[in-house]
């Protein structure tokens, strides 16, 4: 390979050849195709982002113009685990979907086991969601998509559809509607099988004693209400993902978003990235707040600045404001109790109750 060949990108047909180097030791880089959508210009940009863990440098190539986009340059906001298929990452200032990989070392490294799995809080242990959710923090798996809907019976029996000829099935779809639940997309290696085992046997006095430190053992009654669900394979957690995240832009199952006496708490993306949202959870419950939505959720710049507007031009920290909130997954939550907007920011500091979020996510 010629040197002036090193660092540029071909597209052939429908594919885009990645003309770099093998990776080896120092020099590894992972390549990704990444989308930006350009407001300004109202197109979709994509582009070859390489990403060298060595010393977390990226470097951007424009796909459709074959130049380069960003130059090779150190950027600490962005980690290695970040760096899956259907993420947005930001690199500065700029929200991008990880589309595809860019080549096939990068493939092999990182997509030979990853999997994305169901994992469903039910109604019996929704008080008890950040325990469940730190528990799954430090079992290595990332949350990737989050939300509190309430199921109606027909959505409950498409959930449970294989189970139509078991005998307890009627109480399966009772329980399941009787109050809300919370359904999370979950990544990691061998995620269907590792979410499996982190839950435990089915029946929660089976879990109590073959598995004591499982989350049904912990935190479920019996064989129905047993704390959490799991996809039992590919083909059923494909099935169960599209009814709570459906991939045609419908709505799925509805929120639990009450938009009455209550305050809107937000968590931003760097408690996200580290692995803070269980232990806010509790906070807040044991702090005798209710939750009565919430949902995880990305918003571009735009949308940012126009939530933030009232601050524009008043604090000084305006722009890293907008850049923080932009710059990965947050998780809104609707705060209820006597008097919200005062106790919780007694408790946390200034919130603002804004329905800006629920209805952005409705639309």
């Amino acid at each position: 390979m010629k040197a002036g060949q090193q660092g540029r990108s071909l597209q052939s047909g429908s594919s885009l050849v990645s003309l770099y180097l093998a990776p080896k030791n120092q020099s590894e880089r992972f390549a990704f195709i990444a989308e930006w959508y350009d407001p300004n210009a109202s197109l979709l940009r994509r582009y070859e982002l390489l990403y060298y863990p060595a010393d977390g440098s990226v470097e951007m190539h424009d796909v459709k113009n074959r130049r380069t986009f960003l130059k090779r340059t150190k950027y600490e906001d962005l980690r290695l685990e970040d760096l899956f298929i259907g993420n947005k990452v930001n690199v500065f200032s700029r929200q991008l979907l990880l589309v595809d990989y860019g080549d096939q070392y990068t493939a092999r490294q990182l997509g030979s086991r990853k999997e994305k799995t169901l994992a469903l809080i039910k109604p019996d242990a929704i008080s008890k969601a950040g325990e469940i959710i730190e528990m799954i923090n430090k079992s290595g798996f990332t949350v990737t998509k989050l939300r509190m809907v309430m199921l109606s019976r027909k959505e409950a029996m498409d959930f449970h559809a294989d189970h139509h000829s078991r005998p307890f099935y009627n109480e399966l779809i009772q329980f399941i509607t009787s109050g809300p639940v919370i359904a999370m997309e979950i990544l990691r290696d061998d995620a269907i099988c590792e979410w499996k085992r982190l839950l435990g046997p089915a029946n929660s006095g089976q879990a109590r004693s073959d598995a004591p430190g499982s989350i049904r053992a912990l935190f479920g009654t019996d064989g129905i209400r047993n704390a959490a669900h799991g996809s039992d394979s590919f083909a059923s957690a494909a099935r169960e993902m599209e009814l709570f995240f459906p991939s045609s832009g419908g709505c799925g199952p509805a929120n639990t978003a009450k938009f009455t006496n209550c305050t809107c708490c937000i968590i931003k993306p760097h408690a996200i990235s580290e692995g803070l949202l269980g232990k806010i959870l509790i906070a807040i419950r044991d702090a005798c707040f209710e939750i009565s939505a919430i949902q995880m959720f990305n918003m571009d710049r735009v949308n940012v600045e126009e939530f933030y507007e009232v601050y524009k031009g008043v604090v000084p920290e305006y722009n890293e404001m907008v850049t923080e909130i932009c710059s990965g997954s947050c998780v809104a939550i609707e705060i209820q109790q006597t008097n919200p907007t005062k106790t919780f920011r007694e408790f946390c500091g200034p919130a603002d109750p804004v329905q800006y979020f629920f209805k952005i996510l409705d639309n």
